[in-house]
């Protein structure tokens, strides 16, 4: 169950939703219930996805998949997505409120509606725009007294949630053609759905970079190094190397951290 919940995934975006809602000033029990209701729906989208993908993994001979090795059952999967979904809409609304605990399910039943409806299609990206767009919501109106989030930070998270899913998908694009299941990659190629995922990334640091407190020379220096060094990662890896999934992950965490030391600009 474990395996299938996509550990890595899960675990780290329970804990920078957490990280945010900390920095943005939430007490301890309003950090306790965001952490609760980001685990249980990062908890659904996998267990959703997994048993979603069953047959589809089988065929594609994806032995590192719990449901092909014989680990657990799609069935068992379903209940367990099923069930621990209602427990996310309960304590998303503990945890931010009416706004902020609409603004978490939407963002979870989008994440469903890729598993489900949007995986295979050229939308493939469009889920992880509205999901990662909506979490800075989910946090700033859970404060007291709920605010909105900044429209730069709302298009920053849509923007990394972008660059995640076709640097994620690029590498698996051959086996998903074979069985059907290619996305926004497989529709577009993945030459230009590598230099999609690295204009969204520097997009979403440079929009960083202009709008928190920081030197504007640091802002201008950090703009050039991720510019500078997506172009060496496209040039280098033709969109099929690691480098691309490693470079944009480590922006990630770049973008993480500029938002975690400037948690004042959280709210407009």
């Amino acid at each position: 169950m474990v395996d299938a919940c996509h550990p890595g995934p899960t675990a780290t975006v329970t804990v920078v939703v957490t990280a945010l809602a900390a920095a943005a000033g939430r007490d301890a029990v309003g950090l306790a219930l965001v952490a609760v209701a980001t685990l249980s729906g990062q908890l659904s989208v996998g267990w959703c996805n997994d048993a979603n993908d069953a047959d589809r993994d089988r065929r594609a001979a994806r032995a590192g998949k719990p449901t092909v090795r014989g680990d657990v059952t799609a069935a068992v999967l379903w209940r367990a997505a099923t069930a621990v979904l209602g427990a996310t809409v309960a304590f998303s609304y503990l945890a931010a409120g009416p706004v902020g605990g609409s603004a978490h399910v939407v963002a979870v039943l989008s994440a469903w509606t890729y598993n489900l409806l949007l995986k295979t299609t050229i939308l493939s990206a469009l889920p992880y725009a509205v999901s990662f767009g909506l979490v800075p919501a989910f946090v700033t109106y859970g404060l007291t007294p709920p605010a909105p989030p900044p429209g730069w930070l709302v298009v920053t998270c849509a923007l990394l949630g972008v660059s995640a899913h076709l640097a994620n998908a690029i590498p698996d694009v051959d086996s998903d053609e074979l069985v059907g299941a290619g996305g926004v990659v497989a529709a577009v190629g993945v030459r230009v759905a590598s230099i999609a995922a690295l204009v969204c990334l520097v997009g979403a640091v440079g929009l960083l970079a202009a709008n928190l407190d920081i030197p504007p020379g640091v802002a201008v220096g950090v703009v050039l190094v991720a510019a500078v060094g997506a172009l060496a990662v496209a040039v280098r890896d033709q969109g099929r190397g690691p480098g691309l999934f490693r470079y944009v992950m480590a922006l990630a965490v770049v973008a993480v951290v500029l938002v975690l030391v400037s948690a004042r600009t959280l709210t407009p």
